[in-house]
């Protein structure tokens, strides 16, 4: 069963309260509580002078009022003391400025001193704790890429990246020949001469970028990989985890989470849904409950990163304090979230924070308590949630999914380094991939080339930009359909056309080749003629040469008539960016195509399953109704959905 915890930070409250607040926890239904990840200076004021005792003592007390203590590795905010001994673990930005002290993330990834000193803590932090009985999992650092803190541009990073190139290309020909040095004079001599891809007069190679990126990934799995055999030697048998952020593509979460036990994110919808890809309308529509889409994506992601296991480590409460403004979720939406999570295969959802704190940056950062410890909204309906959970039956693991859609992060890194339009999103892609099938009542799995492809029904593939020839022999060799974005196959490991024009290796499944690529602008709009019907397109159109069948076509003054999709049997090839009512249309005929069953369009309510429980959810304004079978028994809610509503039923 789902089990409820929160973030608690013991050393910034009085002692007296500790007790009070651990049994509150307790009562309102919480099992984990997460601490400890902010907490270097209070543990070593200076170097070398430990303070254990406070901690040892929160430990104590969290623990023996019943709860599963989760402890952070506190490496995400060095002390003071340590950036002013050693000013080189700091990161520089793309501009070549030193991101001061001050805030916190305040680390390069690549500084050598740091790492040695990340090691040590880490080490002294669990040879103490690591066979505490209170301490059931472990967190390593906290939220790596938030403030942008991937890429750094110190010394440091140079020196890694130049041996990471050395290592990767062995010759500097060959790293000439795979950056295309001979455009624009920029051959290297040796390795010792390649610069970081920052403070340019022009663009770099995208190679040159891209590689950046991979090497700045590479970093953090390294980084994060120390921490976790630390813990793992001295506190065996504990799950360790790191909570990954929201739509955050920076490096490649597989890497990382093949080295830890269970995944986890931190859940903001709010802040989400105005950074997000929505219109303004929508927004306006969604804007006190969030993306409908949002929070599930990456919930289906984190659990393929996890390999089935995923934790929520920060649920939203209430209002936040860092969006470009910061509206309060309509009252339920906490709960509402919660069984969204536990749906989409989550077994612990845990809030931030226990209490709003009344100083510092985060004073409007709501939590389950007001600052002077009052029961605010979110504590209300965490206890609801702990109520409705004692008359559910026992839950399952989420099963497999029919439908899958892959997120490649070397193919994100690719339209990073060549958009070629500034209104292109292949975060935005995806997710709008996502919600169409969401909206369809079709649940789906996240995959990388790496995966599994068995028992897949119908691959989904946004925006594959980098193609494996091995992944794409295992997808012919599979029983999965598969549907392909705009780009996919457009370039080469190596970020190059690929020889013979894209999509490359994808060519084995479908007879398509791009001859030309526009990217277009906001107020041109592309129309596509797909059965009897006229669907708006944009952003971008590819013209390709095709001996398939052809599905839709380009319906306008230029070309008209040109092929917008194509399949066969195998595989279908769609050329243009679609959204709205054309991807729609082109997912729903997909699905029928590889025999998944569907729903109509739900609108604003969402349905999905875990195991024997059946779920439904309902973002709108006005009351919906759950597609369930007249025999259904309904656990929470009923067959009339009002707002901000949910039901769980068994047929």
């Amino acid at each position: 069963m789902l089990e409820l915890g929160v973030c608690y930070y013991p050393e910034q409250w009085p002692r007296e309260k500790w007790e009070q607040d651990a049994n509150r926890m307790v009562e309102l239904g919480l099992a984990w509580v997460r601490i400890g990840e902010f907490a270097w200076a209070r543990i070593e004021p200076s170097p070398g002078e430990f303070h254990w005792e406070w901690l040892d003592e929160a430990i104590d007390v969290l623990g023996g009022a019943g709860l599963k203590v989760i402890l952070g590795t506190p490496t995400a905010a060095p002390p003071k003391w340590l950036v002013d001994r050693h000013p080189d673990i700091l990161p520089v930005d793309a501009r070549g400025v030193v991101r001061k002290f001050g805030a916190r993330r305040h680390y390069c990834f690549s500084s050598r001193r740091y790492r040695e000193e990340a090691t040590r803590i880490t080490e002294a932090m669990a040879a103490r704790y690591g066979e505490n009985a209170y301490v059931h999992a472990w967190q390593t650092d906290n939220e790596y890429g938030d403030h942008d803190t991937i890429y750094s541009y110190s010394d440091e990073a140079l020196r890694a990246f130049r041996l990471w190139l050395a290592e990767r290309y062995e010759t500097v020909d060959e790293l000439n020949r795979a950056w295309g040095t001979s455009f624009w004079a920029m051959h290297y001599n040796s390795f010792d001469e390649v610069e970081l891809p920052n403070n340019l007069v022009e663009e770099p190679s995208p190679t040159h970028i891209v590689d950046f990126i991979r090497f700045s990934s590479d970093q953090v799995k390294s980084f994060n990989r120390a921490q976790v055999d630390i813990i793992r030697a001295h506190s065996p048998g504990r799950p360790v985890t790191h909570n990954f952020m929201s739509q955050n593509t920076d490096f490649d979460h597989h890497k990382v989470g093949e080295d830890i036990d269970i995944a986890s994110w931190d859940v903001y919808p709010m802040g989400g849904l105005l950074n997000g890809r929505l219109a303004v309308e929508d927004k306006a529509h969604y804007m006190r409950v969030g993306d409908p889409d949002q929070p599930a994506f990456n919930h289906d992601l984190y659990r393929s990163v996890g390999r089935g296991r995923v934790w929520v480590m920060e649920q939203q409460p209430g209002p936040v304090n860092w969006a470009a403004h910061n509206q309060s979720p309509a009252d339920g939406m906490v709960r509402l979230w919660t069984w969204l999570a536990y749906a989409h295969g989550v077994d612990m959802v845990s809030y931030f924070r226990w209490r709003q704190v009344p100083f510092a940056q985060e004073q409007f950062h709501a939590g389950l308590l007001l600052p002077n410890s009052e029961a605010d909204q979110g504590y209300l309906e965490v206890a609801q949630v702990a109520e409705e959970m004692k008359g559910l039956p026992k839950g399952e693991r989420r099963d497999k999914a029919q439908v899958a859609i892959l997120l490649d992060y070397n193919s994100r890194w690719a339209t990073r380094a060549l958009p070629q339009g500034r209104s292109y999103s292949a975060a935005a892609t995806a997710l709008d991939w996502y919600s169409t099938v969401s909206r369809l009542g079709v649940d789906v799995d996240f995959i990388g080339q790496h995966s599994d492809l068995d028992g897949y029904q119908l691959v989904l593939a946004p925006d594959l930009v980098i193609a494996d020839a091995a992944f794409v022999e295992r997808l012919a060799k599979s029983g999965a359909k598969v549907l392909f974005g705009a780009r996919s196959g457009s370039k080469t490991e190596d970020m190059h056309i690929p020889e013979g024009l894209p999509p490359g290796p994808l060519s084995a499944l479908i007879d398509v080749s791009i001859a030309r690529v526009e990217s277009l602008p906001d107020f041109h709009k592309e129309t596509v003629l797909y059965g009897n019907e006229t669907f708006e397109a944009g952003v971008w159109r590819e013209t390709i040469r095709t001996s398939e069948m052809v599905l839709a076509t380009f319906d306008g003054e230029y070309r008209n008539g040109a092929p917008a999709l194509v399949g066969n049997d195998k595989a279908r090839y769609l050329a243009t960016a679609a959204r709205g009512a054309l991807l729609q249309k082109v997912i729903d005929d997909a699905l029928g195509w590889a025999g998944v069953e569907s729903l109509s369009d739900l609108g604003d309510l969402r349905v999905t399953r875990r195991g024997r429980l059946r779920f439904a959810f309902n973002f709108g304004k006005t009351t919906a109704e759950v597609p369930a079978p007249e025999a259904a028994t309904f656990h929470v809610g009923g067959r009339r959905l009002a707002p901000v509503g949910v039901a769980i039923w068994t047929e």
